[in-house]
């Protein structure tokens, strides 16, 4: 009875927009890279060697480039200090796929420099991903066994840390594309037409990260009117 009332009641309507967003976000990137990883760059370097230059450039030899498998699976890994591009971003010669390194590249310039949102971020990490596997299952056990107001309470928190979580991680991705760009220049590995496409392509992928962000406040404010009714 509860779980039929927590998902049909008025409080949806608050995530409504946000999953809206989230959907328009996605297809600009869907978009943006289906078009941008067609055109070849002119310097005809590959993703994988956008991304060994950037780090050399920058006097950082620790950092090893691998191809990992997936589509837009690409991630730094402060930890291992790995650079993960998914193999068409590895081996393409795409105004997509050099973006895409160069991005991933400005993450390891940022741990390298010690930049404070990356480091907070990468601490809170592990205890947001576990916290966000436990959120379904605490709600639906808590209502079964008739602490369904103490789940939603415990809820609140979660979803509380997970948008912290998303707006710490939004300067440090702008800031890992605003890198990027800045070393696609002064390494001139694009030209000005393909730094506009490049521009086009990070730009559209930083709006998943509002839109997460978006998502997980209007989840805050779902769950807060949710634990009010006692």
């Amino acid at each position: 009875m509860y779980l039929s009332y927590l998902y049909l009641d008025w409080t949806m309507l608050l995530i409504i927009p946000g999953i809206i967003v989230a959907i328009w976000a996605q297809s600009k990137v869907r978009k943006a890279y289906n078009t941008y990883s067609k055109m070849s760059v002119m310097s005809g370097v590959s993703g994988s060697e956008v991304a060994g230059r950037i780090l050399r450039s920058n006097g950082i030899r620790d950092v090893q480039v691998m191809a990992t498998k997936g589509v837009l699976s690409d991630n730094y890994n402060p930890r291992k200090k790995t650079l993960n591009l998914s193999e068409a971003n590895y081996s393409g010669r795409s105004i997509a796929a050099v973006a895409v390194a160069a991005h991933e590249s400005g993450h390891a310039l940022q741990h390298d420099e010690g930049y404070a949102a990356l480091q907070i971020r990468s601490l809170i990490a592990p205890v947001v991903s576990a916290a966000s596997y436990l959120l379904w299952p605490i709600l639906i056990l808590g209502i079964l066994a008739g602490f369904a107001q103490q789940a939603i309470d415990i809820v609140v928190y979660i979803f509380l840390a997970i948008f912290v979580f998303q707006l710490i991680t939004l300067p440090v991705e702008y800031n890992a594309s605003r890198r990027a760009l800045a070393a696609l220049e002064s390494e001139n590995v694009l030209s000005d037409d393909e730094i506009y496409g490049a521009k086009k392509m990070l730009g559209a992928a930083a709006l998943t990260y509002v839109a997460a962000t978006l998502v997980a406040l209007l989840n805050v404010i779902r769950f807060m009117a949710l634990s009010r009714r006692r």
